[in-house]
């Protein structure tokens, strides 16, 4: 799958009617009609293009938005989400996290504290998407073995050139990794609960 296919199916999954758990299930759908190969394809194109989001200034305007931290896993489920607003929120955060700000999915959040989110549909994360190709894979081959197949082949396409998790993000954690606009909606020491 080229990083144009893949961006596509991402900006069709953001603006599909629904909830995440439909989007997803449209996701899945459209991966099922295709070959197990591509199912592998998409997943490699995920992890590369996830694996870019792995910036200390990323981390740090997530850590804003979730009202002041953000471990490990929820920046991991941050990136994946930040992936699922499609190409041009996702470069132009990239270029600019304060860019976030203007996010419609971002601005819905501000003003509210994050136990009023709806977990499901509002929560900036979307751990999910990174099982769908999985669960399209054992779909197509009837492989039911908990994804090994599918994680084996992942492997084998990737030649040992997938992006390492543990790698450290780039660039240096800044107090508000310049985003004045972030820190306006989302203040240090508001209830993020």
């Amino acid at each position: 799958m080229d990083e144009k296919a893949f961006w596509a199916l991402m900006g069709e999954l953001r603006t599909r009617p629904g909830s995440r758990e439909e989007r997803l299930a449209w996701l899945r759908g459209e991966l099922v009609r295709g070959e197990a190969d591509g199912c592998v394809a998409f997943q490699t194109r995920l992890e590369e293009v996830h694996h870019r989001a792995y910036r200390a200034d990323l981390w740090s305007a997530a850590g804003r938005i979730l009202g002041g931290s953000c471990s490990d896993d929820a920046f991991h489920c941050f990136r994946l989400w930040l992936v699922s607003l499609g190409r041009e929120v996702f470069e132009e955060a990239l270029l600019s996290p304060d860019s976030l700000a203007g996010v419609p999915e971002v601005l819905r959040l501000a003003g509210r504290s994050a136990g009023s989110w709806c977990e499901a549909e509002e929560w900036p994360e979307w751990e999910e998407l990174d099982y769908v190709a999985a669960d399209a894979y054992e779909e197509l081959t009837g492989v039911a073995d908990e994804g090994e197949a599918f994680y084996d082949a992942l492997d084998a396409a990737q030649g040992g050139d997938a992006p390492d998790p543990e790698a450290p993000p780039r660039g240096e954690p800044l107090e508000d990794a310049g985003t004045p606009r972030l820190a306006a909606l989302f203040p240090a020491g508001a209830d993020p609960a």
